[in-house]
């Protein structure tokens, strides 16, 4: 395995004057700052205990500190990027199945997670910067007694793990997804090389930094094409434009959702677009309606790229390429890095044309799921990983999705567990049964909903169960329609089913 496929060989390819990491109302961190930072941050890590294999849990608001902590703490230890805004719960059992070494927050965070981790002993370190240093700078703070230094100390090499993600399962427990460095360096090339970047790329980064569409896509790639990325504080549709005009970007990539909401504000800012014309506009994470696609072409007067990805490919799998090859809507391109290919019920590769379970192999892939092998067993086929999505191949190689085999809902990119939300739910003591199903939603494509039967002589409102899951949820799991019902709907086996639950309650589109 070649020995630069690590996160710090992408650190290598700008030039050392070069801006590398920007902000919003913030001075540039160049490309010879942030591999001096790495360095630093891995002898400092070093010192902590914490070396190559070592988990290291980061929550972090979004910004180029959280794009910097998870660039840097890759290059010698395994990054855990988490939701800032998990409840106490959730923190609880994701440090707990990480078996994280370490929690990375903010000088002066209020998080959960800090708790949690104490809790746990797992030492808490914060990280420090000020406003007037450049984006993404930051020291590590620690008033831990002196540690037993790093068993494996050093720079990370191409086999060892760099990103560990959590994906959500058909069982209530997600799985873990230890992404290698050359797992992460390859999807970082793969992007890359699909939207043709070079140095002279600028990207604003708008997407969530512990969703690794945002970590690869936008962070990765620009940075592994010696190329700048600009780090927002988050997606704020009444700033971006602000943003454009400032950073001055070639492009952005963005869930469908975003996108529509810089639409909404796109007419009151045209001499802004008039002002930044971008190269191109990137999509992922969810299906991009192709009437938003053609909307999005017009109003930035660029081509729009909708990509396909997963956890478990470290994000790109296929892509659509830019002119002047052909984009075709409704459809997510052809392969962009790993191999893709079309695979039917018997495990043989169907023809074009033909509808089946959308497989993939290369060098992105994930070479397995943690401590489960159950779930590595139902993911792979001869060397194949099954990724429990429907689709078609045309005869130019173009895939479409047609639909999901699994039963997450993915809600605007966010995949739950209905089973997660079943087991908090079936903690009030109201509830007898529960079902949580996706219902159709205009602009996320899926909500969630939950069918609930309730104990004899028991009364809940459906505000108060909401209010109940939110205690113990993150807010985009709560249920956004609660139906009580006498009997919850069952299968030809007795079993309660998920799939087509909406329409059968009245709730389809």
């Amino acid at each position: 395995m070649n020995a630069s496929n690590t996160v710090w060989s992408l650190l290598a390819a700008g030039q050392d004057a070069a801006p590398a990491i920007g902000a919003p109302e913030r001075t540039d961190l160049t490309y010879a700052g942030l591999r001096a930072l790495a360095k630093k941050t891995v002898a400092d890590l070093n010192a902590l205990g914490i070396g190559r294999g070592d988990r290291v849990a980061i929550v972090l608001p979004n910004g180029p500190e959280m794009a910097t902590a998870f660039l840097t703490v890759a290059c010698g230890a395994a990054t855990a990027p988490l939701n800032p805004d998990y409840k106490a719960e959730e923190f609880e059992f994701y440090l707990s199945d990480l078996g994280a070494k370490a929690l990375l927050v903010e000088k002066g965070s209020q998080s959960a997670a800090i708790a949690v981790a104490q809790k746990l002993k797992v030492p808490v370190y914060e990280i420090a910067w000020q406003p007037s240093d450049p984006a993404g700078s930051f020291a590590i703070q620690s008033s831990a007694a002196k540690a037993t230094p790093a068993a494996r100390p050093g720079m990370a090499e191409p086999d060892d793990v760099a990103l560990v993600l959590h994906t959500s399962g058909t069982t209530s427990r997600p799985k873990i997804v230890p992404l290698r460095q050359s797992n992460v360096a390859a999807s970082g090339r793969n992007v890359g090389a699909a939207v043709a970047l070079t140095p002279k790329d600028r990207c604003l980064n708008v997407m969530p930094l512990f969703h690794i569409h945002g970590l690869i896509a936008a962070v990765l790639s620009s940075l592994g094409a010696g190329a700048y990325v600009a780090c927002s504080p988050g997606f704020n549709a009444l700033k971006f434009f602000g943003w454009v005009d400032e950073v001055k970007p070639t492009w952005y990539t963005a869930v469908p959702t975003m996108h529509q909401a810089i639409l909404t504000r796109a007419a009151r800012n045209a001499e802004t677009l008039k002002r930044n014309l971008l190269r191109f506009i990137r999509s992922s994470s969810a299906s991009l309606p192709p009437q938003v696609m053609a909307e999005l072409e017009s109003t930035f007067g660029a081509p729009v790229i909708e990509a396909y990805g997963m956890t478990e490919a470290a994000h790109q799998m296929t892509s659509n390429p830019l002119p002047p090859r052909a984009r075709k809507p409704g459809t997510v391109g052809i392969a962009a890095g790993p191999e893709v290919a079309i695979m039917g019920d018997s495990g043989g590769l169907l023809l074009p044309g033909q509808t089946g379970e959308i497989v993939i192999r290369g060098a992105n892939v994930t070479a397995g799921y943690e401590a489960n092998d159950k779930a590595n067993a139902e993911a792979f086929t001869h060397g194949w990983f099954r990724t429990g999505d429907q689709g078609m191949m045309d005869d130019e190689a173009y895939l479409s999705i047609t639909g999901r085999l699994k039963e997450i809902i993915n809600r605007g990119g966010e995949k739950i567990s209905p089973r997660e939300v079943d087991e908090v739910l079936m903690d009030h003591a109201a509830v007898a049964q529960v079902v949580t199903f996706a219902v159709p939603h205009t602009m996320l494509g899926e909500d969630v909903a939950a069918a609930v039967v309730l104990r004899e002589n028991q009364a809940c409102t459906e505000s108060e169960l909401r209010d109940f899951a939110r205690g113990r949820l993150a807010e985009f799991k709560v249920p956004r329609k609660i139906l009580f019902l006498a009997e919850i709907p069952k299968g030809a086996t007795g079993k309660m089913v998920r799939i087509g639950l909406a329409e059968k309650l009245g709730l389809g589109k």
